[in-house]
């Protein structure tokens, strides 16, 4: 290679890795904006600023790669107060490992009784979890209501020893025991919380009894008290002033996995953390 060509093959190194530099540097002045703020970033196609929109909506448009991570990033829905309306995951649609702009897809879903000022937040993924990385584009949108019954389709993961049996028939008290049923749910805010409070009760109908489908739930005094979902760690606190939770270790499991099978479900929650952290231990 001659000297001018190693020279302009320097230049060309050099100026790809500035422009990486650039554009994935921590954003640290992070301020509301208008998708125009970030466009070098993320751009938004679907829906528009200050659009009406109706459940369920999707949002389309593109992100550079260093917006994702695993191929996803978080998208929700605030009221003024800064209240939690609904939250997805966004998918990329093509290879995420790039610089280049990605195409991504989500939908949500959402219920008002009337309409409703919100704000359409798009974040980038920070698996750090380090606040000077974190950064994300925000608009305005005028959420209505839908006009439809609000119901959405869920499962429940209850048990069937019959499918958790080693070559010699003995239960092996693991996932592959597991086996779903359907239910809807109204469509509001919390359908995690919603999905596994209902799976607490424990409501089979004949036609899955019959189908060897079992649960312990309900347990006398479970009680959900709350769940928060931080950067895909879904933390369920619960009251067992009986101490049902507790137990041998193949059955405390069974428990566990329902409960943990039923909230993965939902795209956002990656891993489950109970509180207090001695529920559901042999």
């Amino acid at each position: 290679m001659s000297a001018r060509n190693f020279i302009i093959a320097a230049i060309a190194i050099i100026a790809v890795i500035a422009s990486v530099f650039w554009l994935s540097r921590p954003n640290k002045d992070f301020e509301p904006n208008g998708p125009g703020e970030k466009e070098n970033l993320i751009r938004v196609f679907n829906p528009k600023p200050d659009e009406s929109i109706e459940s369920p909506f999707i949002v389309e448009g593109e992100a550079r790669g260093i917006w994702y991570f695993e191929a996803s990033f978080p998208v929700k829905i605030i009221d003024s107060q800064n209240n939690q309306i609904a939250i997805a995951v966004a998918q990329a649609q093509s290879d995420w490992m790039t610089g280049d702009f990605v195409p991504f897809r989500a939908e949500l879903e959402f219920s008002v009784s009337e309409k409703t000022p919100g704000t359409l937040v798009l974040e980038k993924d920070n698996p750090s979890g380090l606040p000077e990385f974190d950064d994300q584009l925000r608009f305005p949108v005028m959420l209505e209501p839908s006009g439809k019954t609000g119901l959405k389709t869920i499962k429940l993961f209850y048990y069937n020893p019959e499918k958790d049996k080693d070559a010699y028939g003995n239960i092996r008290c693991g996932r592959e025991g597991l086996e779903t049923v359907e239910r809807q749910i109204p469509i509001t805010m919390t359908p995690v919380q919603d999905a596994i409070r209902l799976l607490l009760k424990g409501e089979l109908t004949d036609e899955e009894r019959r189908r060897r489908i079992t649960t312990e739930y309900p347990l006398a005094g479970l009680e959900l008290k709350s769940a928060s979902l931080a950067n895909g760690i879904l933390t369920l606190t619960f009251n067992d002033p009986e101490n049902k939770t507790g137990g041998g270790s193949c059955r405390v499991g069974i428990l566990w996995f329902q409960i943990e099978s039923t909230a993965k479900q939902f795209d956002e929650v990656k891993d489950i953390r109970f509180m207090p952290e001695e529920l559901f231990q042999p």
